[in-house]
């Protein structure tokens, strides 16, 4: 149950921030300071494109999030969104509550996963009781974080031996096209190379297990520009920036001779996974 008078801190829901407001918020690729004011606006411009992000952001493969939560029963999905990874947790048969700050967010999750329960919160911030879950996963969402306090209140809600899980898919820029289409959309290289350095969390944490899965995703072209469409460097960009940006990728989906001609595309990714336990 939600606590009573409990506060909204400034936390977030998945994506990476990129463009002209990365390099005060961001290092390598992923947030510097999740606290920040250009940080906080990026991650709550998510609200604004909730329906477009659900429809075209990938899943995550049923591997991986069973490698990331063992045996756990009870899961918290926290900075859950739409709903990504809760329709994974739900198609493996967990009891799941999802959190997010965002409204929109949460509502485009009541459509794609009904009748998980729903809470409005935050990381920094988590409106669920003391001891009450087996495990706390965010994916695509711990570099918006602020661990200094969301790390206090993962452990409070879990119980002894409770497991943290932290996943994120990333396009295997392995592919020359999808290389191409990253510098399109300014991202100055692959985010997913720097995870390993990037996530850490201490005590009262133990050591970090890491495991990768690839996978390829089908979709249409346009479901892909849909999946640029959902990205915060696109929805806090001009519009003479939003059609520059698509009218180069539509012309690289064209060209490219890998994709010439293909009604479907096979986007490659790596979902990087990382767990931990609670110590005591």
């Amino acid at each position: 149950m939600p606590h009573a008078g409990r506060g909204m801190a400034p936390a977030a829901t998945g994506g990476h921030l990129m463009g002209d407001e990365r390099s005060e918020a961001t290092r390598g690729g992923l947030v510097a300071d999740p606290g920040d004011p250009a940080t906080v606006r990026s991650a709550r411009s998510f609200g604004a494109a909730a329906s477009v992000y659900h429809r075209s952001r990938p899943g995550y493969p049923t591997a991986a999030i069973e490698w990331v939560i063992g045996d756990a029963v009870r899961v918290l999905d926290l900075g859950a969104g739409t709903g990504k990874l809760t329709e994974a947790l739900v198609e493996l048969d967990r009891d799941v509550i999802a959190v997010d700050p965002v409204d929109e967010m949460l509502e485009e999750l009541e459509i794609a996963v009904p009748g998980v329960p729903r809470i409005l919160g935050t990381a920094e911030d988590i409106p669920i009781e003391d001891r009450s879950v087996d495990a706390v996963v965010a994916g695509q969402a711990w570099h918006w974080f602020i661990p200094a306090r969301a790390i206090p209140e993962i452990a409070r809600v879990l119980r002894p031996g409770g497991v943290l899980g932290l996943v994120w898919n990333s396009r295997d820029i392995r592919a020359d096209w999808l290389r191409q289409a990253g510098e399109i959309m300014h991202e100055r290289h692959d985010a997913s190379a720097t995870f390993e350095t990037y996530v850490t969390v201490g005590p009262p944490f133990g050591a970090i297990e890491e495991h990768t899965v690839e996978w390829v995703e089908r979709m249409s072209r346009q479901r892909f520009l849909d999946l640029v469409r959902s990205r915060s460097y696109f929805i806090t960009a001009t519009e003479a920036e939003q059609h520059a940006m698509l009218a180069a990728l539509e012309t690289l989906l064209e060209t490219h001779p890998d994709l010439a001609g293909a009604d479907e595309l096979e986007v490659p990714y790596l979902t990087h996974c990382y767990r931990t336990r609670l110590i005591g």
